[in-house]
């Protein structure tokens, strides 16, 4: 990889979330940046300026903090008693492999002797030990994704849908290696991460239930279902799901279930996992495929790129989707400020009015949805499809939420 490409990567990975980081730090908050492997979390930290670094991935300092998590506070005073910096700013790498010592860290943070950035690319072990104080008023929770459009305009929609938009794949111009780098990801994360966070007995229902969960990324979820197919107990998939947020691979998005008119909406959650290629190798798809598969990916494009910019607005939003069994669907819906905003995802460059009818219906059932609803597609220029619907290009997806 060249240095101009290395700079270039540098310049766009997550400003966004950047912007949010400084803004804190300057606060005087601690953050505790969550995220998936190889989204770009070392990139970002190395434009912060620091003052001491920990790993937690480095086999000898794991190990001598898990002996003796108090020794972490002794260094840490210590270092700051001989640089005699005024809250100092330190960096604590995949803080999750020793829970313990955000108790110490909330020494450090109550007593203002310092400022911390705790990385991770998993909640689960934070979340199972309950004796972890996540200092809330203190550390401010961010989360790093893998690239928006919004960050990167020259995002091409076949290859974000196909090969998804990890820093390093889209970095990646020849296609075979592209393809080899997201195997080794699914294998080396996925496969064995993931095993090791989770604490999975039965190596093998996990892998059939990993495969499965890609392949129904995006759909509604029945936990009996997937059970009945790979053979393992409800109850367990369940728990399989859990693993998949907690370990940040998969986006919940819970239904709308609220409605005056209708008394049989779908009540279950549907996961999205959580960057595209990576979930067609985790399929074991092919790229080439039925454009009404490819419309499906679109779909679950536009979903991560939704629940994205849900943590980036001010005015936070709610991202859910709306269905009736036996009638219509409403692939998603914005909850912002006591409104809705109803969304349909379809792979046609030219949608026709009747793709506009289903918003048709939400929007007369909700008055909140009076604004209207859009229709995301691959349209060069937007247009209108019916009286309360607009269809208009992806590129333009972000404007809805203005």
């Amino acid at each position: 990889m060249s240095t101009s490409v290395t700079l270039d990567l540098h310049s766009w990975i997550s400003s966004k979330l950047e912007s949010q980081l400084l803004h804190h730090l300057a606060r005087k908050k601690s953050i505790l940046l969550l995220g998936p492997r190889q989204t770009g979390k070392t990139s970002l930290l190395n434009r912060v300026p620091s003052d001491l670094t920990v790993s937690f991935l480095l086999a000898r300092e794991r190990q001598k903090y898990e002996k003796d998590p108090a020794l972490f506070t002794n260094e840490i005073m210590e270092f700051v008693q001989q640089s005699k910096k005024k809250l100092p700013l330190i960096i604590v790498d995949e803080v999750q492999k020793i829970p313990a010592v955000m108790n110490e860290v909330q020494y450090l943070v109550d007593k203002k002797i310092a400022q911390f950035i705790l990385t991770g690319s998993s909640a689960r072990k934070l979340k199972m030990n309950t004796d972890v104080n996540l200092l809330p008023g203190r550390v401010v929770l961010l989360r790093l994704d893998p690239i928006s459009s919004i960050e990167y305009p020259e995002l091409k929609i076949e290859q974000a849908i196909s090969d998804g938009t990890l820093p390093a794949m889209l970095l990646e111009k020849n296609v075979h290696d592209r393809q080899a780098d997201l195997q080794t990801y699914v294998e080396t994360y996925l496969e064995d991460e993931i095993r090791k966070e989770s604490v999975v007995r039965n190596l093998a229902h996990f892998s059939r239930f990993l495969e499965w969960a890609c392949l129904e990324s995006g759909k509604l979820v029945s936990y009996r279902s997937i059970s009945q197919e790979i053979g393992i107990a409800h109850t367990t998939v369940s728990g399989y799901y859990q693993i998949l947020e907690d370990c940040l691979i998969a986006e919940r998005i819970d239904p709308l279930t609220n409605s005056t008119t209708r008394k049989k909406l779908v009540k279950s959650s549907r996961y999205l996992i959580f960057d595209l290629g990576v979930r067609r190798l985790g399929a074991n798809e092919a790229t080439d495929v039925h454009p009404k598969r490819k419309g499906e990916w679109f779909e679950q494009w536009v979903g991560l790129e939704l629940i994205r910019a849900s943590r980036w607005e001010k005015d936070r939003f709610e991202v859910c989707f709306w269905t009736d069994p036996n009638g219509p669907k409403v692939d998603y819906v914005i909850k912002k400020n006591r409104r809705y905003i109803p969304i349909e995802v379809k792979w046609s460059a030219s949608p026709q009015p009747s793709d506009a009818k289903h918003i048709e219906t939400f929007i007369s059932e909700y008055p909140e949805a009076k604004d209207g609803g859009f229709v995301v597609c691959r349209t060069e220029r937007r247009f209108r499809l019916s009286k309360n619907v607009v269809a208009i290009p992806w590129q333009e997806l972000f404007q809805v939420l203005e």
